[in-house]
C-alpha cells in the first residue's frame, strides 16, 4: 500500500513539473518558418490533356506585318524543322535595333556613374559652374536694376519733354486768341452775321486757353505722369478747337463784305496762328508717341531682363542640383530608377531583336511546302506558306483563354501516353489557332504539336497528357511564393535582419509552376524570408 502511494505521489510530481515547464520555464519558439533566398532555375508550366490525329497542312505568316522580301522555297520542296521559309524587309527595325542598343549602353554608363560616384575633377568642374551661374545671376540682377532705373530716366525725360511742349501748345492757344480778340474788335463788333460768328469762335479759343491753362497748372504743381497724361489729352482738344476757330475766322474775312475790309497784314496774322497751332498740336502728338514708345520699350526692355534672370536662376539651380548631387551618396531611389531605364532599354532591345527575328518565316517542322500564297514585293498577310508535315501524327489540345497567352511558337512540351506509360517523348508547339473555339460556353484555343520521335504502333484519338513549358530562367533569385504580400500596391516582404523582422520592398519576375518566384531587385542570395504561418 505504502508503494502505490508512493507511486501515485510521483507520477502527481511528474505532471506538476511537466505543467510548470510547459507554462513557466519552456521558451516561447518563433511563431513564422524562414527560408534562404537562393539561386535556382525557374520554369512555368502549363499541363493539359490532348489527343492524337493525323497530320494536317499547317498554314504559316508572319506574326508581324510588312513587306516581303525574299521568298526560299518553292511548291514541292521539302523543308526541315527551322529551315527559312520567306524573310520581310527588317531595315528599319536594324536601325531602330541600333539606337536601341545605344541608349541602353547610355543607360548602362549612367547607371555604373552613380554607383562609381563622381571624381574630384568633376565636382571641381561643376563647383566651377555653380560659382559661374551664381556670377551670371548677379549680372542679371544688376542688368534688371540698370534697365528699371533708365526705363524710369527715359520715361521721366518724356514726361518733363511733354511739359515743355504743353506750355508751348498753352503759348499759342494764348496768341490765338490774343490775334482772334484784335481782329475781332477791329473788324467784327457789329451785330451781322459775320461778327457773331467771329465772336463765337473767339469765345471758342478763350475756353481753349482757359482749359489748357487749368491743366497746365495741374501738371505743373503735381507733375505726375496721369496728370501730365491728362493735360496732353485735353490740351489736344484744345489745340483742334483753336485751329477750327481760327480757320473759321480766316475764312470770315475772305467773305464779300469783309474781303476788302480786312488788312492783308490781319489776315497773315490769321494764318501764322494756324500755321503755329498746326505745328504745336503735331509736338504735342509727337510727345504722346514718345510717351507710349517710351512705355512699350521699358516694358520689353524690363521683362527681356527679368527672362534672362530667371533664366540665370535657373541655371544656378540647376547647377547647385547637379553639384549637391556629384557629392551626395547615391540614393536608393536614385538607384532603383537608373536600374529601371537599363531595363526599359534592354526591353526595347528585345523588343525589336524579337521583331527582327519574327521578320523571318520558318518552317516549324520538317514537311513539303504545298502552297506558296504570296510573292516577293507583295505586304505579308495571314498565310503566305502552306506545308504537310513529315511526320504522320501529331497532338491536338485546347488550351484555355488564360494560358493561351503564355505560349509561343516552338514551346517544348513533354509529351505522356496512357497507351506508352514508361517513356516521355519531346514535341514542340508548331501552331496556335488564332480562331477562338467555344467548349460549355468557355472560351478555348487549338493548339497543334509535333511529336520529335513517333511512337511504334500510335494510333489517331491517343490520349495524352502534356506538360507545355511557356517560360524558363537560369540562375536567378527565387524564393517561395507564400513569402510575397502586397500592401498599397507594393509587393512586400519580411526578411530577418540581426534577429530583427524588416519589411522590405521587391519586384517580382517570372512565377514557376512549383509556386517558386523570381526575384529582380530587393533581396540578395543567402538573406533569409520570413514565410507567415
Amino acid at each position: 500500500m505504502a508503494k502505490k502511494i508512493i507511486l501515485i505521489v510521483s507520477i502527481i510530481a511528474l505532471v506538476l513539473g511537466f505543467l510548470v515547464y510547459q507554462f513557466f520555464l519552456k521558451e516561447e519558439g518563433p511563431e513564422y518558418s524562414l527560408v534562404t533566398v537562393i539561386r535556382g532555375d525557374i520554369v512555368q508550366e502549363i499541363s493539359e490533356t490532348g489527343t492524337v490525329k493525323r497530320g494536317e497542312e499547317i498554314n504559316l505568316g508572319f506574326k508581324t506585318s510588312g513587306r516581303i522580301e525574299k521568298i526560299y522555297v518553292k511548291v514541292g520542296d521539302m523543308v526541315k524543322s527551322g529551315g527559312f521559309l520567306a524573310k520581310l524587309g527588317a531595315s528599319q527595325l536594324t536601325i531602330q535595333l541600333t539606337e536601341a542598343k545605344a541608349s541602353l549602353n547610355l543607360a548602362e554608363a549612367k547607371l555604373n556613374q552613380l554607383l562609381a560616384g563622381f571624381s574630384q575633377e568633376e565636382i571641381k568642374i561643376t563647383e566651377t559652374a555653380v560659382a559661374n551661374a551664381q556670377t551670371a545671376v548677379e549680372d542679371a540682377e544688376q542688368n534688371l536694376t540698370d534697365t528699371k532705373a533708365e526705363a524710369e530716366e527715359n520715361l521721366n525725360q518724356s514726361y518733363e519733354d511733354a511739359l515743355n511742349i504743353l506750355n508751348d501748345a498753352y503759348l499759342k492757344i494764348y496768341n490765338a486768341y490774343n490775334t482772334a480778340n484784335s481782329i475781332q474788335e477791329t473788324y467784327f463788333s457789329g451785330g451781322n452775321q459775320e461778327s457773331t460768328l467771329v465772336k463765337e469762335n473767339k469765345n471758342v479759343i478763350e475756353n481753349a486757353r482757359n482749359q489748357t491753362q487749368s491743366y497746365l497748372n495741374i501738371a505743373k504743381n503735381n507733375p505726375i505722369q496721369e496728370n501730365i497724361d491728362i493735360a496732353l489729352r485735353e490740351t489736344k482738344n484744345a489745340l483742334n478747337n483753336t485751329y477750327n476757330a481760327i480757320t473759321i475766322i480766316r475764312n470770315t474775312t475772305e467773305t464779300p463784305v469783309y474781303e476788302n475790309s480786312v488788312s492783308s497784314a490781319d489776315k497773315s496774322s490769321l494764318d501764322t496762328e494756324k500755321s503755329y497751332i498746326n505745328t504745336a498740336l503735331t509736338n504735342l502728338i509727337n510727345s504722346q508717341q514718345t510717351i507710349s514708345s517710351a512705355k512699350l520699350t521699358n516694358e520689353s526692355n524690363i521683362n527681356t531682363a527679368q527672362a534672362a534672370l530667371s533664366t540665370a536662376k535657373g541655371a544656378l539651380e540647376k547647377a547647385q542640383n547637379e553639384l549637391a548631387l556629384k557629392k551626395a551618396d547615391p540614393r536608393p531611389a536614385d538607384i532603383d530608377l537608373y536600374q529601371a531605364q537599363v531595363k526599359q532599354a534592354q526591353a526595347s532591345v528585345s523588343l525589336l531583336e524579337n521583331q527582327i527575328q519574327d521578320c523571318v518565316l520558318k518552317s516549324p517542322v520538317q514537311g513539303q511546302i504545298t502552297k506558296i500564297s504570296q510573292k516577293a514585293g507583295e505586304m505579308a498577310k495571314n498565310t503566305v506558306i502552306s506545308l504537310i508535315p513529315a511526320a504522320p501524327f501529331q497532338i491536338e489540345v485546347d488550351i484555355y483563354e488564360e494560358d493561351i497567352v503564355k505560349m509561343s511558337i516552338g514551346n517544348p512540351a513533354d509529351i505522356f501516353f496512357i497507351a506508352f506509360p514508361d517513356k516521355i517523348f519531346n514535341g514542340k508547339i508548331i501552331s496556335i489557332d488564332p480562331a477562338e473555339k467555344l467548349i460549355e460556353g468557355v472560351v478555348y484555343y487549338r493548339v497543334i504539336i509535333d511529336l520529335e520521335e513517333i511512337p511504334e504502333k500510335i494510333k489517331p484519338g491517343m490520349t495524352t497528357d502534356l506538360v507545355i513549358k511557356t517560360a524558363f530562367k537560369e540562375n536567378v533569385l527565387i524564393i517561395p511564393e507564400e513569402a510575397i504580400q502586397k500592401k498599397d500596391d507594393k509587393i512586400m516582404i519580411e526578411v530577418l535582419e540581426n534577429n530583427n523582422i524588416k519589411e522590405r520592398e521587391v519586384k517580382t519576375g517570372l512565377l514557376g509552376s512549383d509556386d517558386m518566384i523570381e526575384i529582380i531587385s530587393g533581396l540578395k542570395a543567402g538573406e533569409k524570408v520570413i514565410l507567415p504561418n
